[in-house]
């Protein structure tokens, strides 16, 4: 797999644990929406440590940017990446995913699974093209809400936030229950993007098929 050497532009702390990492692009590379890459750091002992992250940015940027949550207690490559700075490197390899936008519906995410949708509905945005998307993003604590005021801004009242730990006069707490989505979602004939934790995606495809969701509308990472 042909690899590529791109250059950090910036990295800011966009909540307590998530980075957002904007690079060079490689002449030609391609991607789209939904897509992944593995990166590594171009650094004695990092560049053959690889750990698969999604492309944030939309394929018509002429940079790279990804949203990555971190986890310095595990003293691995996203502990490695806090210590980043301007003009330090990464290595990317060719891109994969099956996450790819198919129509109008209704995206579901937990957590760090967000990341896999951000480009999209970035590129529909800027098209003009958001329409009656709805998202859906399920979180531990209100901090944890990444690109919340983006996707305000975006989305208006289509932009459903859900607290697992904390509670909040602002947003329903609890989980993606079947009685919670019955009450977001006016429209099961739609198509349905899910990302998050492998136990929450299986919960809420299982509830979506008992609510008669075609199965092929429903689409996530194979």
């Amino acid at each position: 797999m042909k690899t590529h050497i791109i250059k950090v532009r910036s990295i800011t702390h966009i909540t307590h644990n998530v980075l957002r990492i904007v690079t060079t692009k490689p002449p030609l590379y391609n991607f789209s929406s939904g897509q992944a890459t593995e990166l590594s750091i171009n650094k004695p002992g990092w560049q053959d440590i690889k750990r698969p992250f999604t492309f944030t940015s939309p394929p018509i940027d002429n940079h790279l940017e990804f949203t990555i949550k971190t986890y310095p207690s595990r003293k691995g490559l996203t502990n490695e990446l806090l210590k980043l700075k301007k003009s330090d490197e990464l290595i990317i390899r060719d891109s994969w995913g099956t996450i790819n936008y198919r129509g109008e519906g209704v995206f579901i995410a937990g957590g760090a699974g967000i990341t896999s949708f951000i480009s999209a509905l970035r590129t529909l945005h800027f098209q003009n093209e958001i329409g009656d998307n709805k998202l859906i993003f399920a979180n531990n604590t209100e901090e944890d809400i990444i690109n919340k005021k983006e996707f305000e801004d975006m989305l208006g009242d289509n932009f459903i936030n859900i607290l697992f730990q904390e509670k909040s006069d602002k947003y329903e707490h609890g989980c993606l229950t079947k009685d919670f989505l019955k009450r977001n979602i006016s429209n099961f004939n739609t198509y349905f993007y899910l990302c998050g934790p492998s136990h929450m995606e299986e919960s809420v495809e299982r509830i979506l098929l008992n609510l008669k969701v075609d199965p092929k509308a429903i689409i996530k990472e194979e």
